[in-house]
């Protein structure tokens, strides 16, 4: 288990390395099209901003979501929350880019003190099943990370790696089952071995060694994968066994409908 401030940590650098591509653009270079479909880098920021002011009334005020959660339940398909998404990143991308990022900065402060402030044990409701504290910054964490690197991606700037992707590989991990789930497939009866090679080289492990399925290749492509950054043709991990070999197709690590992934870029 990782120590909860040692994790806000993170999450505060990933956000503020987000921060650091944004900070000095243009409003042309805020305009510019991300490998998202229809967002510009404002949709992204936009984006983070609003799902860290809902992951906010989550963590202060678990009841006022949950109503809120319920109401959407009652009168809104699980089909449309995609939808919902889009119109709030094109409601947050009309807002002047001075006044996004400082949204921005104000609603992901303001959530991790928040986060710190969580009494132990209690469960978070959340779009997809209620989460921890600590599962709360992870997913906050994987959720930066990703529309970060559309960020980075439309403004043409290389991120390096670093050891914070194991937050993101291990709610890869965690979320298996829930890919399964959300598509409506049976999950698979046993646990896998993942073993993945982390950015500095180091081998970061998940379940029974002796497993006989199992998922092996660099930290980076699982988590671009599960976060639906990349195509699995452009990856070069690796699955032993059926029920393995199936996650790799349908792998997610968000909340929501399953997502329709990114175009293979690879020639085979």
């Amino acid at each position: 288990m990782v120590e909860l401030h040692a994790l806000v940590a993170d999450l505060r650098a990933e956000g503020d390395e987000i921060d650091g591509l944004v900070a000095g653009l243009p409003a042309s270079g805020w305009s510019a099209d991300t490998p998202a479909a229809g967002w510009t880098v404002a949709h992204q920021v936009a984006h983070l901003a609003w799902t860290d002011q809902r992951a906010l009334l989550a963590v202060t005020n678990p009841a006022a979501f949950q109503a809120e959660l319920t109401e959407l339940a009652s009168t809104t398909p699980l089909e449309r929350i995609d939808a919902l998404v889009d119109e709030a990143a094109e409601e947050g991308a009309r807002t002047p880019p001075a006044e996004l990022l400082e949204r921005w900065r104000r609603g992901r402060a303001e959530l991790a003190e928040a986060i710190l402030g969580v009494p132990d044990g209690t469960r978070l409701p959340w779009y997809g099943p209620p989460m921890t504290a600590a599962s709360m910054a992870t997913a906050r964490l994987m959720e930066t990370w990703a529309h970060g690197n559309d960020i980075a991606d439309a403004t043409g700037t290389p991120r390096t790696p670093t050891a914070r992707l194991r937050h993101v590989a291990h709610l890869a991990v965690r979320t298996r089952d829930w890919a399964f789930a959300v598509r409506t497939l049976p999950a698979p009866g046993e646990p896998f071995r993942v073993e993945l090679t982390a950015p500095d080289g180091d081998l970061w492990t998940w379940g029974p060694e002796d497993a006989a399925q199992r998922v092996t290749g660099p930290a980076l492509d699982l988590c671009l994968l599960a976060t639906q950054r990349i195509n699995r043709a452009d990856t070069a991990l690796r699955a032993t066994g059926p029920d393995a070999d199936r996650w790799l197709d349908i792998a997610q690590a968000f909340a929501g409908p399953p997502g329709t992934g990114r175009e293979a870029r690879a020639v085979r």
